[in-house]
């Protein structure tokens, strides 16, 4: 069994924002929400499979106050899960490394980040 999920350099929070991803060397973007963010990628939910260790360009929008971030990713695993709603539909649990982002992106993920737990640890 693979333990990397657990051995992660950067914490990672529940946070829903917008991102759309663009596989590399296609015209093809889509557009959905993420289920958790760390300063070191992401969790999203796609409706297909874009394949393991794929280059992918990502715009994340963390907020509406805050310019998007673009960087680039690599599709790290993918895990295929039924659909519960819809008999014989999957959907792919994704994870995405981020690549190339600037120091100053990944810092204001971090604060995201830093602020949502700070209020966990508060309740």
């Amino acid at each position: 069994m693979w333990n990397g999920i657990n051995r992660r350099r950067f914490p990672r929070a529940n946070y829903k924002c917008l991102i759309s991803i663009k596989k590399r060397l296609t015209a093809k973007t889509i557009s959905t929400h993420t289920e958790n963010i760390g300063a070191g990628g992401i969790c999203v939910l796609l409706k297909e499979d874009l394949g393991l260790f794929q280059g992918v360009d990502v715009e994340l929008f963390l907020s509406d106050s805050t310019p998007q971030i673009k960087c680039g990713g690599t599709l790290v695993w993918v895990v295929k899960k039924a659909d519960q709603k819809q008999k014989g539909a999957y959907y792919y649990d994704t994870g995405i490394e981020f690549i190339d982002i600037r120091p100053e992106d990944r810092d204001k993920i971090s604060e995201v980040i830093d602020e949502i737990l700070k209020v966990r640890r508060q309740k």
